[in-house]
């Protein structure tokens, strides 16, 4: 049998922008396709690296003639794979489609009304596809399980009302097929340690997953849904074996937060220090967990840690209390005093409520000068697909298709200030935090090519958020 795994290409312009700083590898497909049994041929084409995908995608389906093509993507991405799904049942019609993936996670009734489609696959890629595969190489029908949910059961509405199915400990210690994939096209944009001479700003990275889930519950995320509540860690020995393994000398822990457990965290670095696996590290972590056990993060400062994503949201107490992060300013605050003082990269991740006003602006602003010097971005808060919060929303989204803009970029709901203006003190945020880059403060040497690319994809991206606004309906301008 011929497979094919799909991820799709992006359609928001402000995607597309923020792709020339961050490319990670298709893990979640490289995971899947570690799920097809043996004997079965595997493919995976990643859209997002095409310049004309619908093209390439057109070319891939002629010249490879699969039998079973699938699709991951998130709810940005959803219209893209209906589309591409139906170019692909118009050449081969004999195809058998699945969607899998985040969207088809937490919103299996979105392809439901597709005809292209034959199934949506929740949850474990990993498991639903060696069950799909051997059952469909046996000659028997399409399967119907937790995993694997047919369009046309009569039981699809039943089955997809219920949670996903959780993570077993076969998927979580399965290895992906990066065979599959050309290590090169993924990068990183990387600040480098004091003093550094860097050969690129934009060294090849690879992914890695060392856990699934996480056990708090913010407001805005769904991680805890897709997890179906559960926070699995795989053994320190099998990480540090497949970081062993990697060819490349960056590795980005994919992990929701790789610290929440201080003992694993610290075996793992204690393993890579005795065998002498020299790579650098880029991760997630809470300020609560960094404030807790600010050793963990000097031993992993020697084994190689390089930058943390911190997502400090906000350093005012009003909306820490609405994003339940159960943290607080001063938490926070010592978060960043902890990384600096042990001189790690702090990438400072905040949220830009719609009922900002000009005054919360600036005063999002001061924090920015405290985070300094650090990468530092910005989102918009977004009721995500799945979580509570997107139902008691629903009803005052401002645009029709409230998955299609949900990027953490593009506001779902009304904004205080006119949308124009929104946008463009959303914009200027992100010229400040420009100029706060720790490259200057850290005395990095990086290449002028790179300096250069660097700035043009800044300037892109600033033009672009400056003129979000124009995405929506005139009306709402």
């Amino acid at each position: 049998m011929k497979i094919l795994l799909v991820r799709p290409h992006l359609y928001l312009t402000i995607a597309k922008r923020f792709h020339a700083f961050l490319r990670l590898e298709p893990l979640d497909l490289e995971l899947t396709a570690a799920g097809v049994p043996a004997g079965h041929e595997v493919h995976i084409l990643d859209l997002t690296l095409e310049r004309n995908p619908v093209r390439a995608f057109d070319k891939k389906i002629a010249s490879f003639s699969p039998d079973l093509l699938g699709f991951g993507g998130y709810s940005s991405q959803a219209q893209h794979v209906k589309q591409l799904a139906m170019r692909a049942k118009a050449a081969l019609p004999d195809i058998l489609i699945v969607a899998g993936g985040v969207h088809a996670t937490i919103a299996p009734e979105d392809f439901k009304q597709s005809e292209s489609f034959d199934a949506v696959i929740r949850g474990d890629g990993v498991s639903a596809m060696e069950q799909l595969v051997n059952t469909l190489a046996s000659g028997e029908p399409l399967p119907e399980s937790e995993y694997i949910i047919p369009i046309r059961s009569e039981n699809f509405d039943a089955l997809t009302a219920a949670p996903p199915p959780c993570l077993n400990e076969r998927c979580l210690k399965t290895r992906p097929r990066r065979d599959l994939i050309n290590p090169e096209n993924y990068f990183c944009v990387c600040g480098g340690a004091r003093g550094e001479r860097l050969k690129t700003l934009f060294p090849p990275v690879a992914s890695m997953r060392t856990s699934v889930g996480c056990p708090h519950r913010c407001s805005f995320c769904v991680v805890h849904f897709l997890a179906n509540g559960k926070y699995l860690q795989r053994a320190p020995e099998e990480v540090v074996d497949e970081i062993e393994s990697l060819e490349q000398e960056h590795i980005y822990f994919v992990d929701d937060e790789m610290f929440i457990n201080p003992k694993r965290a610290q075996a793992i670095a204690e393993l890579l220090l005795s065998r002498g696996v020299k790579k650098k590290y880029i991760s997630w972590a809470r300020s609560d967990t960094i404030c807790a056990d600010p050793e963990v993060f000097k031993l992993w400062k020697q084994a190689g840690l390089e930058t943390l994503y911190v997502g400090l949201e906000s350093l005012e107490e009003n909306y820490l209390q609405d994003y339940n992060k159960g943290v607080s300013p001063s938490v926070n605050r010592r978060a960043v005093e902890v990384l600096r003082e042990l001189d790690i990269g702090l990438h400072a991740a905040f949220i830009v409520n719609p009922d900002f006003a000009a005054q919360d602006f600036i005063n999002l602003r001061k924090s920015m000068n405290f985070a300094a010097p650090a990468e530092i971005t910005f989102t918009v808060l977004s009721p995500s697909p799945g979580t509570a919060m997107f139902e008691e929303n629903k009803d005052r989204f401002i645009c029709d298709d409230p998955y299609l803009f949900y990027d953490c970029m593009h506001t779902l709901l009304p904004t205080r200030l006119p949308l124009n203006q929104f946008y463009r003190y959303f914009s200027l945020l992100y010229l400040f935090a420009f100029r706060q880059n720790p490259w200057r403060a850290k005395k990095i040497k990086v290449p002028l090519r790179d300096l250069l690319r660097l700035i043009a994809g800044g300037c892109r991206c600033g033009w672009t958020l400056r003129h979000i606004y124009k995405d929506y309906d005139r009306r709402l301008w």
